[in-house]
């Protein structure tokens, strides 16, 4: 189980990679193809579109072929995608290029989410905080990478280079999860997991708890009438974590696809310097999630997700609205801090509710937010500016905050 803990681990640091290796250069994307603010807010939708429709479907192929024969498969096209953008030299083909590489995009986090619930199901310990660090610490080195690379290198080497290293990994990595397949956890059945039967008592972010208004044999033994309705309770469980799930996955889009631009074409930042705004956002996020599992355990899931909703709400209005540089890392950090944990135990608590299918509809709604955030910006942007457009995250943030209290209650 280590090795595979290990090894799901890694495609969480690879896909976090990518995505910032992606969102660095997206200024040096947008000159190449000579694209306003609304236009790359429309081929950002291409983004979006692929990614949504494979969320849709990949829940049932991980159900039929494995979520780690997935997680590999989708490793593998997202690296080959990696190289389509740089090549255009319009919108509608960045469009074009960004629908296939949403479309891996979206598959591998659906397969890689199902991999990891089924790790946490397996070691009865929460452990999901871990591997969405992995993921943030990815994301950390990409921007790194790509903030030292951008004076030197054009977009399309640059993507080379992190498609080959990209595809030793999974290569590696792939050989582990295809010699020691997990069976799926959480299935829609009327009965949903007891979050006392974790290691240690009590799983904060184990999915499931005594507040969550679903009771662990809502349908054992109670006849079809009683299943349907743990049924009905446990896709509304779904549901909402989704719906948090999307509001704090609309900041990480909205930095990720717009952050580098806001420091660089409002407050007159270097190269560099831009990239340094998703690298301030990423390290805390990384730093947040390390600290995950603790803090779940010791102030409980209601409190972190309200705590983290109202911490990144302030620190995105201070990135938005600051004059300062400074004061805008800053806020990039603090929101990277409130969003760490809400994420991963969105997915946590779908997973364990309803399986694989409960993942792909939490990510679906969840990376909804990721990645139709960008393209709203976009047209947020050319209508008030990008400072007022960024300031919907703050609310996004706000509102995840208060469906958490709600989900408490």
């Amino acid at each position: 189980m280590t090795s595979v803990r290990a090894a799901a681990t890694a495609f969480f640091a690879v896909d976090g990679f990518v995505f910032a290796t992606w969102a660095v250069r997206i200024p040096a994307v947008k000159a190449a193809t000579h694209a306003s603010p609304a236009a790359l807010g429309l081929a950002l939708l291409g983004l979006s579109g692929g990614a949504i429709a494979t969320m849709a479907i990949s829940g049932a192929l991980c159900r039929r072929f494995g979520a780690g024969r997935m997680t590999v498969g989708s490793a593998i096209l997202l690296l080959l995608a990696l190289l389509l953008p740089p090549l255009a030299r319009s919108a509608p083909a960045l469009a074009l290029a960004l629908l296939v590489f949403g479309a891996a995009y979206g598959s591998l986090n659906v397969s890689m989410n199902s991999l990891a619930i089924s790790v946490v199901a397996a070691l009865r310990r929460p452990v999901m905080p871990s591997f969405h660090a992995a993921w943030s610490f990815g994301g950390l080195a990409g921007a790194a990478l790509g903030g030292l690379l951008a004076p030197y290198l054009a977009p399309l080497p640059h993507f080379a280079l992190v498609c080959a290293a990209g595809l030793a990994v999974t290569a590696w990595c792939g050989r582990t999860l295809l010699t020691h397949p997990l069976a799926a956890a959480g299935a829609v059945t009327g009965e949903i997991p007891d979050p006392r039967e974790g290691a240690g008592g009590t799983s904060p972010d184990s999915g499931v708890s005594p507040d969550s208004g679903v009771s662990p044999d809502s349908g054992a033994g109670h006849g079809g009438r009683a299943s349907r309705r743990g049924i009905g309770r446990g896709w509304r469980v779904v549901l909402l974590f989704g719906l948090i799930a999307l509001c704090s996955a609309y900041g990480e889009g909205a930095i990720g696809d717009w952050g580098a631009l806001h420091l660089r074409q409002d407050l007159g930042a270097g190269p560099r310097l831009a990239a340094a705004g998703y690298a301030a956002f990423a390290l805390a996020e990384a730093c947040g999630r390390l600290a995950g599992s603790w803090l779940l355990a010791r102030l409980g899931q209601t409190r972190v997700l309200v705590l983290g909703g109202l911490t990144a709400c302030a620190g995105m209005l201070a990135a938005a609205l600051a004059p300062s540089v400074p004061v805008v890392l800053a806020g990039f950090a603090l929101t990277g801090l409130g969003v760490a944990n809400m994420f991963p135990a969105a997915m946590t608590r779908a997973g364990l509710v309803a399986g694989p299918n409960g993942v792909a509809a939490a990510s679906t709604l969840g990376y909804g937010g990721f990645l139709l955030g960008p393209p709203t910006i976009g047209f947020l942007a050319t209508a008030v500016g990008l400072s007022t457009g960024l300031t919907t995250v703050s609310v996004l943030a706000l509102v995840a905050a208060l469906l958490a209290w709600i989900a408490g209650s």
